[in-house]
């Protein structure tokens, strides 16, 4: 791991000085980045760490990838048939943003066309990467002529191929199966490719980096605009109440959501879990906050320029904790600085996430069924992210190894219900040759 020995501050969190850091440090997000060294048992104080700026990376209109392109099979026709803004693959070949199906063909030669209705073929022609934009209808026309009925997917996309001279193609394993089937009834010959179908889309370039980068600061003004509302709450009765009115988990995830999407991102199912709620750990959340309780906030919106990813969660406890849950964060806080001071080029996933379990584990945290329900730290430790929020490689027991240029979230958490709730702290990184490049900045603590 890269480590700047300089720059170390502590910042003690208080409710009176608790939103001046909290702007600062978000404020000054283009200056600062790093993660959180572990809090002193029973000392509320939390050191972070800040170096220099990061390289700033301008993103040209209608970016959203590498144009490169390294399929298996290079040699290979290639055909897609998705919407862009829900399918990564379709996305990362054209550069164009479309909510409805259309159809890209990539000639064995490297040529890249789209296929596009009257009302998409103007813009595509302006914002997407393809050398050439075709219609839709008059190749539905066409299509209509030669089949002699309406055409459907699978008679415009015969016709399309068969004017490319394609008799076999090759399309991403989410291709539609009914469509494949229809093509091989018409002699072209389809072959799913596995995942992931652009192997590169593993290595981020630093365009792309950027891109995750600058959504990761729009989530932590969305992070920062949940802990304002917390800090700035009256306990009263066990309660939350903010401007007079209880808060709650919906008060909360409004705040964040509304931030996100005023700077250009988009909401995806925000977590805003409390107390028992967060032992599941994709439970969005609902109801009333309660006072002295935890609560996971987990927020992974995604660019709506570039179509990239960030993700971030905090643990926090408006008010005071009880000791058996300021013991549970320090051993995740500590679990999680094991894992980024692990991840870095050539290392095994694996390694990483068992070498925080075998740290749980001797802080006494076991994992497996407890009292009828999961207990203990039972997801992985981490995963890719990028134009989807879900991507290799993942950090669990597996047989993949770290790369230079991988984008992962490192996460662990431990969730125990007769504790009353779980904890979980979520960075995301960038891995290099000696150790990671941390794309977030949001500072690490418990009590509000």
């Amino acid at each position: 791991m890269e480590v700047d020995p300089q720059g170390w501050e502590r910042i003690t969190v208080f409710a009176f000085t608790f939103k001046n850091k909290i702007d600062k440090m978000i404020d000054n997000a283009a200056r600062t980045r790093g993660d959180s060294r572990i809090p002193a048992r029973g000392n509320s104080r939390v050191p972070t760490r800040g170096d220099s700026r990061a390289p700033t990376v301008l993103l040209e209109k209608g970016f959203l990838m590498n144009p490169a392109f390294k399929i298996r099979h290079t040699n290979k026709n290639v055909l897609m048939y998705a919407c862009s803004e829900t399918d990564a693959n379709i996305l990362y070949s054209t550069s164009f943003s479309c909510p409805d199906p259309f159809i890209f063909v990539r000639t064995a030669e490297g040529k890249r066309h789209l296929v596009m209705s009257d009302l998409e073929i103007d813009r595509a022609k302006r914002q997407s990467n393809a050398h050439k934009v075709h219609s839709l209808s008059a190749y539905t026309a066409l299509a209509e002529k030669k089949f002699k009925k309406t055409p459907g997917p699978v008679e415009i996309l015969t016709t399309i191929l068969r004017d490319f001279g394609m008799r076999s193609v090759a399309v991403p394993s989410s291709f539609p199966l009914g469509i494949a089937e229809g093509l091989r009834d018409n002699r072209i010959t389809v072959k799913a490719l596995p995942d992931p179908f652009y192997p590169e889309r593993i290595y981020k370039k630093p365009a792309e980096i950027e891109a995750i980068r600058k959504a990761m600061q729009v989530t932590e003004k969305g992070m920062k605009a949940a802990v304002d509302i917390l800090s700035a709450s009256k306990i009263k009765n066990s309660y939350l109440y903010h401007k007079g009115s209880r808060v709650t988990v919906e008060l909360l995830r409004n705040a964040i959501n509304t931030t996100i999407l005023s700077l250009g991102c988009i909401p995806m199912g925000t977590i805003v879990a409390p107390g028992r709620q967060g032992c599941d750990p994709h439970e969005r959340g609902s109801g009333v906050v309660r006072a002295n309780e935890t609560i996971i906030i987990d927020i992974f919106p995604r660019s709506e320029s570039t179509g990239y990813f960030a993700d971030i969660t905090r643990t926090f406890v408006r008010g005071k904790a009880s000791e058996e849950i300021r013991r549970l964060y320090r051993t995740v806080y500590e679990g999680q600085k094991l894992g980024l001071e692990m991840v870095r080029h050539g290392v095994k996933t694996r390694t990483v996430h068992r070498a925080i379990q075998k740290l749980f584990e001797q802080h006494g945290y076991k994992t497996g069924v407890i009292g009828g329900r999961m207990g203990g730290f039972f997801h992985g430790t981490g995963h890719g992210l990028g134009l989807e929020i879900h991507e290799p490689p993942r950090i669990a027991l597996n047989k993949l190894t770290l790369e230079k240029g991988m984008v992962v979230t490192v996460e662990p958490g431990l969730y125990y219900y007769g504790a009353g709730g779980g904890v979980r702290i979520e960075d995301t990184v960038a891995v290099t040759q000696t150790g990671i490049e941390n794309l977030t900045r949001f500072p690490k603590f418990l009590e509000i």
